[in-house]
C-alpha cells in the first residue's frame, strides 16, 4: 500500500498532476482514454477514462455480462488541496529579494506554510499560431524555488500568543536574494524569466498560467511502530488512491462502476470542473445511452444508483478532546469514517449508510462514525453538492485525520486499507 500511496502523494502536487498521474495509472491497467467531444462506442467489458479540462477525471468499467438495470455505483473524490496560488503578473521585488504575488486557495492553516521548501506546479498557456488553441503544458519545478520566511521572535514577541496573518503582506514567498551591485539589480521579472527558461520558451510566449505552490517534503511514517503517516496532501489524495485502486481491482460482471475525481472542492465546487457541474449527470446518461438503454430506463437506472462521496474526516485530537462530539469519537487507526450531518453538509441517508455498514461488516472492514459537536460548524464535502444534481442514495466517508488543511497532515496507516477495501467491496 505505502509505495503506491506515497507515489501518488509525491506526484499529485497540483490538480493537473493528480489527473495525469491517475490517467497514466488507469491506462497502464487497461483503461482506454476517450474524449467527451468524440463519438463513443462503449461495450460490455470495456474500461474507459475521460480527462475533463485537465483537473477533473472520470473513469468507468462496464461488466463483461452487463445487465440492464443493475445498480449503477459511483464514487467521487477531489483533486485539489488548500495552498498558495500565483497571481498573474506575479513578479515583484523588495530590496534584494525577488518575490511572487500569491493568493490563498481554499482554507489552509496558514502558519504551517511558513519556512517550508516550496515548489511550483500546474499548467501554463503558451502562444500558438491558432488563438483558439493555445499550447498548454504541464509544469512542475524539480527543486524548491521559494519560501515564506517567518519574522524572528525578537521582532514579533507575541508570535506564540497567536498573531493574525495578513494574506497580502505576510504570505509573499521569496524567490532569491540578489547582489546589490552589478548588472540586472533593478530587474523585477525573476520568476517569469525562470519559468520561461524551464519551459524552453521566450517570456513573451507565456500568456497565462494556473500555478500553485506545494510543499516539497516527503511523506514519512511516524510513531514507534510506524502506525501513522505524515505527509502533504493527504486531503484528498488518500481518497483518490482508494478510488483508483477500487476501480482497477473490483471485478464486477453485471453492472457499471464509475469514479469521479473533481477539482475545486476546496472552494465550493461551483465550476465546470467541480462537483456542482452538470457533467456527472450528463456523463452517466451518456454511458447508459451508449449501452443501448432507452430514455425511460436511463431515468430509472440513475434513480436507483448510489454514490460514495469520499473525503477525509476529523480524528479525535488527544490535546483537544473537547472539540469532538460526546458520543462519536473516531481515532486514527480505528478504520475509515462514515460522516453524517443533519444539515446535509455531509450527505446523510440512513438507507445508504445501512448498505455500507452491512457490506463492511460482512467483510470485516473497520469503520467509525463522525458527527460534529452540536455547537460547532463543521466543513462540507462534494457529496451533498453532487447529489443535488444527481438525486441518488449518497453517503460521505473518509479517513480520519489530524492536522487537516495543514501543509502536512497526519493519518493512521491502517486506515488506508480500510477505506480502499470499503470502496472495492462497494464496487464488487
Amino acid at each position: 500500500m505505502e509505495n503506491r500511496l506515497f507515489d501518488l502523494l509525491n506526484k499529485a502536487v497540483s490538480p493537473f498532476a493528480c489527473v495525469k498521474a491517475a490517467k497514466d495509472e488507469l491506462i497502464e491497467c487497461g483503461f482506454e482514454e476517450i474524449n467527451y467531444a468524440d463519438k463513443w462506442k462503449i461495450k460490455a467489458g470495456g474500461k474507459y477514462v475521460v480527462d475533463h479540462h485537465g483537473t477533473t477525471l472520470f473513469a468507468f468499467a462496464v461488466g463483461t455480462k452487463y445487465r440492464s438495470g443493475d445498480m449503477l455505483r459511483i464514487a467521487a473524490a477531489h483533486t485539489d488541496y488548500p495552498c498558495l496560488r500565483l497571481k498573474p503578473n506575479a513578479d515583484f521585488k523588495t530590496a534584494a529579494y525577488p518575490q511572487v504575488n500569491v493568493e490563498v486557495y481554499g482554507g489552509p492553516i496558514l502558519n504551517t506554510w511558513f519556512d517550508r521548501p516550496l515548489g511550483v506546479a500546474g499548467r501554463v498557456a503558451l502562444r500558438s499560431d491558432d488563438p483558439f488553441h493555445p499550447r498548454m503544458v504541464l509544469y512542475r519545478s524539480k527543486k524548491p524555488v521559494m519560501i515564506v520566511p517567518n519574522l524572528a521572535i525578537h521582532m514579533n514577541r507575541d508570535v506564540n500568543k497567536g498573531v493574525e496573518i495578513n494574506n497580502q503582506i505576510d504570505l509573499m514567498p521569496v524567490l532569491d536574494c540578489i547582489p546589490q551591485t552589478g548588472e540586472n539589480t533593478d530587474r523585477s521579472d525573476y520568476f517569469i524569466t525562470f519559468l520561461a527558461k524551464e519551459l524552453g520558451v521566450d517570456k513573451k510566449d507565456i500568456i497565462d498560467f494556473e500555478l500553485n505552490t506545494f510543499c516539497m517534503e516527503e511523506p514519512s511514517y511516524v510513531g514507534i511502530d510506524d502506525t501513522m503517516i505524515s505527509a502533504p496532501r493527504l486531503d484528498n489524495q488518500t481518497s483518490c488512491y482508494a478510488l483508483l485502486s477500487a476501480i482497477e481491482n473490483a471485478d464486477r460482471k453485471d453492472g457499471i462502476n464509475v469514479i469521479a475525481l473533481f477539482d475545486h472542492e476546496e472552494i465550493g465546487s461551483s465550476s465546470k470542473q467541480g462537483a456542482a457541474s452538470i457533467l456527472m449527470h450528463d456523463m452517466l446518461r451518456r454511458i447508459l445511452r451508449d449501452m443501448g438503454e432507452c430514455e425511460a430506463d436511463i431515468d430509472r437506472i440513475i434513480y436507483e444508483a448510489m454514490l460514495l462521496s469520499v473525503d477525509v474526516a476529523h480524528a479525535l485530537h488527544p490535546n483537544k478532546t473537547g472539540k469532538m462530539d460526546i458520543t462519536n469519537k473516531p481515532v486514527m487507526g480505528g478504520g475509515f469514517c462514515i460522516k453524517e450531518a443533519c444539515s446535509q453538509s455531509y450527505a446523510t441517508d440512513s438507507e445508504a449508510v445501512a448498505i455500507l455498514c452491512q457490506l463492511c461488516e460482512k467483510e470485516n472492514i473497520p469503520y467509525q462514525r463522525f458527527v460534529n459537536r452540536s455547537d460547532v460548524r463543521g466543513g462540507g464535502t462534494l457529496g451533498s453538492i453532487a447529489s443535488t444534481l444527481l438525486p441518488v442514495k449518497t453517503v460521505d466517508i473518509g479517513i480520519p485525520l489530524l492536522s487537516m488543511h495543514s501543509v502536512r497532515e497526519l493519518m493512521g496507516a491502517k486506515d488506508m486499507d480500510a477505506l480502499k477495501d470499503c470502496v472495492t467491496v462497494f464496487f464488487k
